[in-house]
């Protein structure tokens, strides 16, 4: 999934950006809120993690900016403003959730997992299709009982397609979810994971649409 993350705390920031690539996240870092609502008007993100005293533009005036221009991303506020006034008015203009700092990142992950899901429409904690699940929060694949061992990035390519199956996914779309800004992108890397990916859970898993993209048949 990719994700941006707004904090102008370079210390927090940094670790929270690594903790989040290890999570699995692709993850691009902005630290003022102007940079964030360029960023969020030319890419594509899956979530956003907004810190609310920013400089330059708050992250209440980014949040809201966003809600008015229809955008339906889920919105994760982190941020040191722990009253009851600032929840509700984060809130209000249109967080789906507010978690106040300091904070475990295991909680920050498993409300990240939360937002996804309720995003996407799904209710289950664990992702099932044929013989195969995968289970976000253990970061975790499993065929016919067996775990499976995939890297971070297989990983992106196949929960992508798990979470949109019966829709094509073209290579630009699934390389949005696997790295972030600055991470080089090789030229067939996504070729490279589907292959990985049928090595290991069958070649039947993932169709190749000539000329367009990838897919996951509905069951």
């Amino acid at each position: 999934m990719r994700l941006l993350l707004v904090e102008d705390d370079d210390l927090l920031g940094e670790g929270v950006e690594l903790g989040l690539r290890k999570a699995g996240y692709a993850v691009d870092w902005v630290r003022d809120g102007e940079a964030a609502s360029a960023a969020l008007s030319y890419e594509d993100y899956d979530l956003l993690v907004l810190d609310l005293g920013l400089p330059k533009k708050s992250g209440l005036e980014v949040l809201k900016d966003l809600r008015d221009a229809g955008d339906k991303i889920p919105v994760m506020i982190l941020t040191a403003m722990s009253s009851i006034d600032h929840r509700v008015a984060g809130l209000d203009a249109g967080a789906d959730d507010y978690l106040t700092k300091p904070f475990d990142l295991p909680e920050l992950y498993a409300r990240l997992r939360a937002l996804a899901r309720r995003h996407t429409g799904r209710t289950e904690a664990i992702i099932e299709y044929a013989d195969i699940q995968l289970n976000p929060a253990a970061y975790e694949v499993h065929k016919a009982g067996e775990k499976v061992d995939v890297s971070r990035r297989e990983y992106a390519v196949l929960l992508n397609l798990l979470e949109n199956t019966g829709r094509v996914m073209s290579r630009e779309m699934l390389e949005q979810t696997m790295y972030g800004w600055g991470e080089e992108v090789g030229s067939n890397a996504v070729e490279v994971y589907v292959h990985h990916l049928r090595k290991k859970l069958g070649n039947d898993l993932i169709r190749t649409i000539r000329g367009i993209g990838y897919m996951i048949e509905k069951e």
